[in-house]
């Protein structure tokens, strides 16, 4: 047994750096992602819910938030910003541990056991209910789609009764997220040549939407830019935040890239900005289109194209906004399942989960998350569901912008494909903007959190602290020498 940073026995341990390559241990997930693919993940990540269902959202307020109107531009901004800070200790740790399992697995390297499974319960919960909150946004213009047919969806099955009177469950998308699930069991491969060629469609439809949409802008809608002030905005920023942090789901799939050290860097950073680039030109476009009062909280530009008299292209932006938010989905719920591989493969949770199949994909964990996310998003609204991914997700980025300061200056001379600039300042920038933002959210949000965070300490001490591969004692030893790829 080699020596373990922290030590064998301390909840504190890490995991060595130079012993990390996924060759020497457990199951192991196929090399199939070049660069263009791994951003695509990227970008497929990040834009789609944002855009089609958040931006309207935010800038109406909805029927419990205050309406942040034009100025959601501002709030995506800000997001993007904190998002940014993060984004690079992201791509310096991508460089550096190219492996399965992304903030968990830096923060297992950096911080210790402890840290590290905390963000990995944290991510299972919030990269599950994102993959839900997407599925939500698509079944709002999945309504619209059929209503250009003259096709009226049952009430009951248009969402929960706190969002639709009348209402029992979010049929589509608990059906949509069963059906994303089925895209990601056929493999790494199929998923990366699916996520290639629809998010190629997707950014065609937004610079379409942009394109149309200005020719329709109408400069009054922009005033009042501010109309419930700054408060709103930021509040508005943490709700969209999880429209701009696609890239970090992307990053769990760094053991299935063919070059991970060189290519995650750049798959992050070009996948983020042109997120960003997109989603000025877009929110721009929505809320000059139609006063912010009237846009649909659900299906935003479908009901701007609608307002100018464009029923045709609102049909349109449903069907194709249905399939972009495809792309959402797919890489958050590939970024659960792997996370949740990884803590299985370390010993952290049970090595049941970290079965693979001959196309070397998580099976069991893909349909258990799958399974999960139709149940959250049948039955919970989207704001709820929204914000507590964020909570997560902002902690996460915490921990990562922390811990890329403390490998550092602990391992200043470790190989790294990618050095973030104005080091420690950009990293300490993120802790400050990410913590803010938490600070918007609302205390049920925190209550939440909390519980879960609660649950998972009571698992880490009853399964994971003793099962750790790095725990000397560990039962998971035995089998593994015996069998270092178990049976699946």
């Amino acid at each position: 047994m080699s020596t373990v940073a922290g030590g064998g026995g301390s909840v504190l341990r890490r995991k060595p750096i130079e012993e990390i390559d996924e060759e020497k241990t457990g199951n192991k997930l196929f090399k199939s992602l070049g660069l263009w693919q791994l951003t695509a993940i990227g970008v497929g990540g990040i834009i789609g819910v944002g855009i089609f269902t958040l931006a309207g959202l935010v800038a109406n307020g909805g029927p419990d938030a205050a309406p942040v109107g034009p100025a959601v531009l501002i709030s995506f901004l800000v997001a993007g910003l904190a998002s940014a800070a993060a984004a690079l200790s992201y791509a310096e740790f991508a460089g550096l541990v190219p492996r399965a399992g992304s903030a968990y697995t830096y923060g297992y390297v950096a911080l210790g056991e402890l840290i590290g499974w905390f963000i990995g319960w944290d991510l299972l919960l919030e990269y599950t209910a994102i993959v839900a909150v997407v599925a939500i946004g698509i079944s709002g213009y999945f309504a619209e789609f059929l209503a250009g047919f003259g096709i009226d969806m049952p009430v009951w099955m248009q969402g929960t009764g706190d969002t639709v009177e009348g209402g029992l469950i979010n049929l589509p998308a608990a059906v949509v997220c069963l059906f994303i699930t089925w895209i990601l069991s056929r493999g790494t491969k199929t998923f990366g040549r699916f996520e290639l060629v629809a998010v190629g469609l997707k950014v065609l439809l937004i610079v379409f939407i942009v394109g149309l949409g200005f020719f329709y802008v109408d400069t009054d809608n922009y005033t009042p830019f501010l109309p419930s002030g700054f408060g709103a905005v930021f509040t508005g920023a943490a709700t969209v935040f999880f429209a701009v942090f696609g890239y970090d789901a992307m990053s769990t799939a760094a053991e299935e890239a063919t070059d991970g050290k060189k290519h995650m860097p750049k798959a992050i950073l070009l996948s983020l900005a042109v997120a960003m680039v997109l989603y000025i030109l877009a929110t721009l476009v929505l809320t000059g289109m139609q006063n912010y009062q009237d846009i649909s909280p659900t299906a935003g530009f479908a009901s701007a194209f609608q307002s100018v008299g464009l029923p045709v292209i609102a049909t349109v932006i449903s069907a194709f906004a249905v399939l972009s938010i495809l792309t959402v989905m797919l890489t958050f719920l590939l970024g659960v399942t792997r996370v949740w591989f990884a803590m299985s493969r370390d010993g952290l949770l049970p090595a049941w989960f970290s079965g693979t199949d001959r196309r070397g994909t998580p099976q069991r964990v893909t349909w258990i998350a799958g399974g999960t996310s139709a149940l959250l998003a049948g039955f919970f609204p989207i704001r709820a569901v929204a914000d507590l991914t964020n909570i997560g997700i902002l902690a996460a980025f915490v921990v990562v912008c922390v811990a890329v300061i403390v490998l550092r200056y602990r391992q200043p001379d470790a190989p790294r494909e990618f050095r973030l600039p104005l080091m420690p300042w950009v990293p300490a920038f993120g802790v400050l903007a990410s913590g803010f933002l938490m600070l918007q959210l609302h205390w049920e949000t925190w209550l939440r959190f909390g519980i879960w965070l609660v649950i998972g300490m009571l698992v880490y001490a009853v399964y994971g602290y003793r099962h750790s591969l790095l725990n000397p004692n560990s039962p998971r030893h035995l089998p593994l020498r015996a069998n270092p790829r178990p049976e699946n």
